[in-house]
């Protein structure tokens, strides 16, 4: 059995040791992960996903008058169905983290209302409670809204769908978080410039439940890596990793550095994008550069003087490690000596 999220291919073992068969279908389609022992743990929808639902339930109902559920393909291209509150042109969609444990977004609600389009063109209007950068970076410009690109895709393809499906000549939709504010002090968003709200993010629209996955799953993974292992950070990570280093088992741990290293006896390579990597290699990274991110920091010409400072004193503590960092392309951008 394989996962459409990762292409990782569970042991059928592990199939075996399922405590909960019933929710195998799950695991197949991309819902749920396996782990080593057994358990089944439901990955949740990001903020992207959660957004797109109500977008395109507040245009169905336009139609409709109610919805209760919505259709959504995934930026990861599986579908699914996501319960909605839609009356008229309003709807309301509330954040499944699944089983991650630790998402501040959890239960938050997200708000659309769409209006029929008078002109015939579809308008997708971010409001109250998404966060906007607070300064030009080398990406983004001043008092953008801090969507990304596949949230953003997913919001405007959801949208067109339910215009098509709805048979209107086009839409305004409006949406907004009301307590995006608040629950934005608890994520980095201030600290990375981001503010006014959350951001609304989503490279495959799903929340892994890293706190749990880790522990049971793929800690073990690591530790019986036949061939070595390649641990990573995130998707694109995870997808340069085994371009790079094809014979090695690549593993994404997430912010889990540290316990994926102790797993595998300090032997292995670390390969993905600048941001996690500089910050686990030397949390105060960013001292004195006037960066806010490490993202930042990869586009100056700082760049490689600091990344090749890190990784030589890296390479000293973990003569065993190899770090190979990459760009959003996939090109080297900094290598252990």
């Amino acid at each position: 059995m394989r996962d459409p999220v990762t292409d990782f291919e569970y042991p059928e073992a592990w199939v075996a040791a399922c405590r909960s068969p019933e929710l195998l279908p799950d695991v197949r389609r991309g819902l749920a992960v396996l782990t080593a022992s057994g358990s089944v743990l439901r990955r949740g929808f990001t903020t992207g996903t959660t957004a797109a639902a109500a977008c395109k339930a507040a245009v169905l109902s336009l139609a409709l008058d109610t919805v209760e559920g919505v259709d959504i393909t995934l930026p990861c291209g599986i579908g699914v169905r996501i319960p909605v509150d839609a009356y008229r042109g309003r709807a309301s969609c509330r954040k499944d983290a699944g089983d991650y444990p630790s998402d501040v977004t959890a239960g938050l609600e997200f708000v659309a209302t769409a209006v029929p389009s008078l002109s015939g063109g579809v308008q997708f209007v971010p409001g109250e409670g998404i966060g906007s950068f607070g300064r030009n970076t080398h990406r983004h410009l001043q008092g953008t809204p801090a969507i990304s690109a596949p949230a953003l895709d997913c919001i405007r393809r959801s949208i067109d769908e339910a215009v098509e499906e709805a048979d209107l000549n086009g839409t305004t939709v409006i949406l907004t978080i009301p307590r995006g504010a608040e629950v934005a002090q608890k994520t980095l968003n201030p600290k990375i410039g981001v503010l006014g709200g959350i951001s609304v993010l989503g490279t495959t629209g799903l929340v892994e439940p890293w706190d749990d996955h880790m522990v049971e799953g793929v800690l073990d993974r690591i530790a019986r890596a036949p061939r070595g292992v390649v641990l990573t950070t995130g998707r694109l990570g995870l997808r340069y990793s085994r371009l790079l280093f094809p014979e090695h088992e690549a593993i994404l741990v997430g912010s889990k550095l540290h316990e994926a290293l102790r797993a595998a006896d300090d032997d292995a390579v670390i390969c993905g994008l600048p941001g996690l990597i500089l910050k686990f290699m030397n949390p105060d990274v960013l001292e004195g550069t006037g960066c806010a991110t490490v993202e930042e920091l990869s586009a100056t010409p700082l760049w490689e003087e600091v990344a090749r400072r890190e990784l030589r004193a890296f390479r000293v503590r973990y003569p065993r490690v190899r770090v190979v960092i990459v760009d959003r392309d996939g090109r080297v951008v900094g290598e252990s000596p």
